[in-house]
């Protein structure tokens, strides 16, 4: 299995960059909620074991990687809210919140890897986009790690205050049991209005 590691780190600071973060956002996919990014710079000295892309690890095994990610590492979590999903489309507003994490970090970056292939409109730093990063560069398996933990954990306590749509284990993802939910108990002002299957709730009529 491959295993991400620091050889694309390693070849911004042969040409002379400092400070490399890792660029990840996760929840593109959820009908409700936010889209939540995360920007990370590791150590080249002091790099986590077991780092790997967040959906390849078991829930325990993130939580124990999360916390070494954040004793060793420098970490900013930003999201975009449901509005702003609504409002400018989901793509924008996932770069929006990569673009909310890189300006979070103090000092800045000087150099971004971001998961994907597209490089954010609004980040002005040089920066490479990586196409499935998460499982290529250890930097964006941390970003995803603690992007993916801190969303889920946003979802349950969202699903303490609006019981019954599962999202403490689908963190808004379209499963069976949620898009159930809709149809019996309807839309909250957690969900996304523009994603087909709600707005063709609001809309059915």
């Amino acid at each position: 299995m491959e295993q991400p590691d620091y050889s694309l780190e390693s070849a911004a600071l042969q040409r002379g960059f400092m400070r490399i973060a890792g660029v990840d956002e996760v929840g593109r996919g959820p009908l409700a909620g936010p889209v939540t990014a995360a920007a990370v710079i590791l150590d080249p000295e002091n790099i986590p074991n077991g780092l790997n892309d967040s959906k390849k690890l078991s829930a325990k095994k993130r939580q124990a990687v999360e916390q070494l990610i954040f004793d060793r590492g420098e970490v900013a979590i930003a999201h975009a809210s449901v509005e702003e999903i609504d409002e400018i489309n989901i793509l924008r507003a996932s770069h929006l919140a990569m673009e909310r994490a890189v300006a979070m970090l103090d000092p800045a970056p000087d150099y971004l890897l971001i998961d994907g292939n597209l490089i954010p409109r609004g980040l002005q730093l040089p920066s490479e986009a990586v196409i499935k990063g998460d499982g290529k560069s250890v930097s964006i398996a941390a970003a995803s790690i603690v992007a993916k933990l801190c969303r889920d954990r946003l979802m349950v306590d969202l699903a303490q205050q609006f019981p019954g749509y599962g999202w403490e284990n689908n963190a808004g993802y379209p499963s069976k049991q949620h898009k159930d939910a809709l149809q019996v108990l309807g839309v909250t002002q957690h969900h996304r209005r523009s994603f087909k299957p709600v707005h063709k709730m609001l809309y059915q009529d």
